[in-house]
């Protein structure tokens, strides 16, 4: 059997085209066949269902006598005899007796048929009037409503071929009607996902249930820069009886409402950056960790790749006015990429000083005050965005397309530029990325200048601190000595912690730890008063208890300053110890073979109350026996009982043997956390 679609006529298989009944059983379209003597001679089906009357009933019967009402007679009678004489059809809407005896309109064309034996007749078609009627305003609804809506409709054939496409379609896709027609839905559509939407098509084909609202985005050829969105539903059309005649597909462009949609969300996740940026950057006092945290926010909800450059005189808190033009020194602090590029080798890497010329965008930006904005970066841009040749042409190869600089702005001082390129995100920077990207630098900004200030003030004050500190006799008869002096890490300021070791007569020696309460330059200074009062309190060779008398009568002079401070006084000839205590930490006492503990002094106040008698004790300190003395940076936190890190220190005390250097690390490694608030001075004694 063969399976081409036509016969050797050229014309369809019968087989292969099943007829398209669907309207004309709507309809129920009838036919009668009436000879020169107005008799029916052929009757059908339909007839019989529109009329009552059965074929027995009509055929041989006078149709006028049958259907026609007296008063309409002579006016049947001349338009029967009309259509027969002069072969011309008549169309029109006519009143019939049915047989149940009721008058019904209908709609007949009638026209005359000559049979090959010259014989005559005259054709009748009807149909019900009302339906007809009906099925007309109906199809013309349908016209008007497919025609005039702004909705694009499409009917498709089982192939999902084009049969049909409405005006508003022929706006979405830009494509003719005519050229529609034909064509398969995959060469019209705009959309990259057209083979899911076939499939989906065939899917109802197969299964006849609906997909409505089906959401789908691309570039119409109408506005080929500018996405768009549309809501695609699709349908199965069948006819009465059931067979599938193909696909009807709705789109509706829903544009507005993506951008809509996509402005809100991208308005949150803008907010939530900037919420993110405000725990995320400036989390310490550390200039370039802020400029990090910076470059680590902005990627990649912002840019594919991050620098943050800070003019060397803002860093070195030299203030100067910005000059007009001319090149500027930067210091790279920050650099950070989304993924593996080239352009990372095209930026100054972290640490480095660059000098940047004053045609260069970067430059501009700090001496403007303002965002540079280059949309769409072009051959002529790359010379001024990269610090040269080499790093332009890896630059061009990374593929950047968009650049933005944004200042670094604090109480109205540009530190440097936030400095932001895109490669593989495909959208050019627009004013909404300067507004967001402005709004973090700005905060940045200002952790980065308090940064800065605080490692300038903090520097000075360590500087003022050790310079304070002593340095060590290379010999201390009976003893041997080691010290450390550890500043606060998370504090804007230094301490007031000191330590001393003060030769004394007769081969004596002072051992002095105190802390000054505060922080600061002026906490450092009241230290160094106060250790220049004890070396010559030491050098009158008085009792510890009242060298601490002299030094509170000295510190209540002192402002409000509070001093704790442990003074020892070592003789080597009788390997004791006298001790005098002000409200300070015990010193530790390790034996070889014995376990640590802390001397047990008598409790007193502080130096500064005034009015305190301040005790001297005694303590044996035989060879080998190692002495430890301490401020309380080195024992005291937020989270932990002072008697558990006690009991910490002494357990690190276990092998008085070691090495003293070694016992120092040990104890400010093993005790000391890296954000601890407070700091340390620690001085450790061994007798020979």
């Amino acid at each position: 059997m063969t399976t081409e679609p036509f016969g050797s006529d050229g014309g369809p298989r019968p087989s292969e085209v099943p007829p398209s009944t669907g309207l004309l059983d709507v309809l129920s379209v009838s036919a009668m066949v009436v000879d020169t003597q107005g008799r029916i001679v052929f009757w059908t089906p339909q007839a019989e269902e529109l009329f009552g009357y059965s074929a027995q009933e009509a055929l041989g019967a006078y149709a006028a006598r049958l259907f026609v009402h007296p008063e309409h007679l002579q006016s049947v009678v001349r338009l029967f005899t009309e259509v027969l004489e002069t072969g011309r059809s008549w169309a029109g809407a006519f009143p019939i007796r049915h047989k149940d005896g009721s008058s019904r309109l209908m709609e007949f064309r009638n026209m005359r048929l000559q049979d090959d034996l010259g014989d005559v007749y005259a054709l009748g078609i009807a149909a019900d009037h009302a339906l007809l009627q009906r099925v007309e305003t109906d199809l013309a609804l349908c016209e008007r409503l497919i025609n005039q809506s702004p909705i694009g409709l499409a009917l498709l054939d089982p192939d999902l071929r084009y049969v049909l496409v409405n005006p508003a379609l022929e706006r979405i896709d830009g494509i003719p009607s005519e050229d529609h027609v034909g064509r398969h839905l995959g060469e019209t559509l705009p959309l990259p996902d057209v083979d899911t939407i076939e499939s989906a098509l065939r899917q109802v084909l197969t299964t006849g249930t609906p997909l409505l609202d089906q959401y789908h985005v691309g570039t119409p050829r109408t506005d080929p820069d500018h996405e768009h969105a549309w809501s695609l539903s699709f349908y199965r059309l069948e006819d009465p009886g059931g067979r599938v005649l193909g696909a009807a597909v709705s789109v509706v462009d829903v544009t507005e409402r993506h951008r809509a949609a996509s402005e809100a969300d991208r308005a949150r996740r803008r907010l939530a950056l900037i919420a993110d940026a405000s725990t995320k950057v400036g989390t310490t006092l550390e200039v370039e960790r802020t400029a990090r945290e910076l470059a680590e926010i902005a990627v990649p909800q912002l840019a594919d790749v991050v620098a943050v450059d800070i003019l060397d005189s803002a860093l070195a808190c030299r203030r100067s006015r910005r000059p007009d033009n001319g090149s500027e020194l930067f210091r790279a602090l920050a650099l950070k990429a989304a993924h593996p590029t080239v352009a990372l080798r095209a930026a100054d890497p972290p640490g480095d000083i660059a000098a940047y010329e004053g045609d260069r965008l970067v430059t501009l930006c700090v001496h403007t005050g303002r965002p540079v904005l280059v949309r769409h970066v072009g051959d002529q841009d790359i010379p001024r965005i990269a610090r040269d040749a080499e790093a332009g042409a890896m630059l061009a190869r990374a593929g950047v397309h968009s650049y933005l600089a944004v200042p670094l702005i604090a109480h109205g001082e540009v530190l440097g530029a936030l400095d932001l390129k895109r490669t593989r995100n495909p959208l050019p920077f627009d004013d909404d990325d300067v507004i967001l990207a402005s709004e973090l630098a700005g905060r940045a900004a200002v952790a980065i200048d308090n940064a800065r200030w605080f490692q300038s003030v903090r520097n000075t004050a360590l500087t003022l601190q050790r310079s304070l500190l002593p340095d060590h006799a290379p010999h201390h008869t009976g003893l041997e000595v080691a010290s450390r002096y550890q500043p606060a890490q998370t504090t804007s300021e230094v301490g007031g912690d000191w330590y001393d070791v003060i030769p004394l007569t007769d081969d004596k020696t002072a051992l002095v730890v105190g802390d000054v309460m505060g922080n600061g330059i002026d906490a450092a200074a009241t230290m160094g008063r106060l250790r220049t009062a004890t070396c010559a309190y030491a050098d009158l060779d008085l009792d510890p208890g009242d060298v601490l008398q002299h030094l509170d009568k000295i510190t209540c002079d002192l402002e409000h300053y509070i001093v704790t401070c442990l003074y020892i006084v070592y003789d080597p000839r009788t390997g004791r110890c006298r001790i005098a205590n002000a409200g300070h930490m015990p010193p530790a006492l390790a034996r070889p073979g014995q376990a640590p503990v802390l001397l047990d002094l008598p409790p007193c106040a502080p130096l500064g109350v005034g009015g305190i008698h301040f005790e001297t004790t005694t303590a044996d300190l035989g060879p080998g026996d190692l002495l430890v003395l301490y401020t309380d940076g080195l024992v005291e936190t937020r989270q932990h009982p002072i008697d558990d890190r006690l009991n910490v220190l002494l357990g690190f005390l276990d092998e008085p043997e070691r090495p003293l250097e070694q016992i120092c690390d040990l104890l400010l490694y093993g005790l000391r956390h890296p954000d601890d608030h407070d700091d340390v001075a620690l001085l450790v004694a061994r007798a020979l």
